[in-house]
């Protein structure tokens, strides 16, 4: 993730804020330029228009004129905005909702905006790394979406999973005291809201770039073949698991099934190019010291080309160590807490190949429904991840 600054007064912004703290302009995501702006309210809009219009200040909009997001003004759950030409009333964000919280419930909208803002990361990174991403509206059989419910009344539990394009996200999981419960109960090393969209991206686009293309006998070369069982797989795994997973699986959850292992090792690439993205932007440079005859080379975030991943992978390594002490320094748990065997740096190599080969352009004017739904009860969709 990049770092921003308010295009006001050039004091640091981050890709969350709504409004700088310096200077008090309201600031917005501009996805077609790949930038935080600070926005000026356009008294004169052209036309008849009684939306609110909004000058983009930062040098790269040229002085374009946007809207904020519909979920911007009317819910405070996005900071994105919208070219003013754009008849679209959301983001290309936002317009990826199938389902959300109800919004008579203050406690179920702030469970929305946590997981808005884990969301917005996510399809910022698959919009930098030029991956195909469409909404269902535009394309049924091939478009992404994501339903945001709350367990039933009647005890029915929503899991946490994907299903032909639809990724379902308990609300549950925005709860932080819910969520570590959850990750202690299963023996988990990690689990955040960012890793779950993460995770059930990659469940999405093994659909789109892998399976109706020739990619999917080199899968199954190296994770296996999707043809096992899930079920029988998934029963396995929670009655007797794996405990020699490390030299080959990213994570205990990723021996379940070769699916399961895919969308493990595509949310670690993920979780690679974000942090070493967000590294290079703060052009952090790593010089280990020799200590005990050990030796160890530098690392200058700045220099990393992301279509290289030989460069990726020496700079992920030393980068993880030192943020794993500097968290230790503090008390806090390892942030990556994953050691990762030859055989998975293979699968993140291959991951990388399917990333590259993706040629599918953006879809840059998405649709968006007419009205959102709201949460009902009754999907069941595959275990979350860890």
């Amino acid at each position: 993730m990049k770092i921003f600054t308010c295009s006001a007064c050039k004091h640091v912004a981050f890709f969350e804020n709504s409004q700088c703290i310096r200077c008090g302009h309201t600031l917005a995501y501009l996805p077609d330029r790949s930038v935080l702006s600070a926005m000026e309210r356009d008294e004169n809009p052209p036309g008849d228009s009684e939306r609110l219009v909004f000058v983009a200040l930062d040098s790269a909009a040229h002085g374009e004129r946007y809207r904020l997001c519909g979920n911007y003004t009317s819910h405070a759950v996005c900071n994105w905005a919208i070219p003013e030409r754009d008849a679209n009333t959301f983001c290309p964000s936002c317009q990826l909702n199938a389902i959300i919280p109800e919004l008579s419930d203050e406690a179920a909208v702030s469970s929305w905006r946590r997981l808005e803002i884990a969301k917005r990361r996510l399809v910022y990174t698959l919009l930098q790394l030029g991956l195909p991403l469409e909404s269902k509206v535009a394309r049924p059989d091939t478009g992404l979406a994501f339903a945001f419910k709350h367990d039933g009344v009647d005890g029915e539990r929503v899991l946490t999973g994907h299903c032909q394009g639809l990724v379902t996200i308990n609300v549950e999981e925005a709860d932080a005291t819910a969520r570590e419960h959850t990750r202690e109960s299963l023996g988990e090393r990690y689990r955040t809201l960012l890793g779950h969209f993460r995770h059930e991206s990659g469940h999405y686009y093994w659909d789109r770039l892998i399976l109706p293309t020739p990619l999917l006998a080199e899968f199954r070369d190296l994770f296996s073949s999707e043809e096992l069982d899930y079920a029988e797989a998934v029963k396995r795994h929670y009655s007797l698991p794996r405990l020699d997973w490390a030299d080959d699986f990213v994570s205990p959850y990723a021996t379940m099934h070769p699916w399961e292992d895919w969308a493990e090792t595509w949310a670690h690439y993920l979780h690679m190019v974000d942090t070493l993205e967000t590294a290079r932007s703060y052009g952090l440079v790593i010089k280990p010291r020799a200590i005990g005859g050990a030796t160890s080379e530098s690392v200058a975030a700045q220099r990393l080309h992301f279509d290289d991943f030989d460069d990726l992978i020496a700079a992920w390594v030393p980068l993880t160590v030192a943020l794993n002490s500097l968290n230790r320094s503090m008390g806090l748990p390892d942030m990556y807490p994953f050691v990762l065997g030859e055989r998975v740096k293979e699968k993140l190599r291959f991951v990388h190949h399917v990333v590259e080969k993706s040629t599918t352009g953006i879809d840059p004017t998405l649709e968006v429904p007419k009205q959102l739904a709201h949460e009902t009860p009754g999907l069941e969709l595959a275990p979350a991840p860890p």
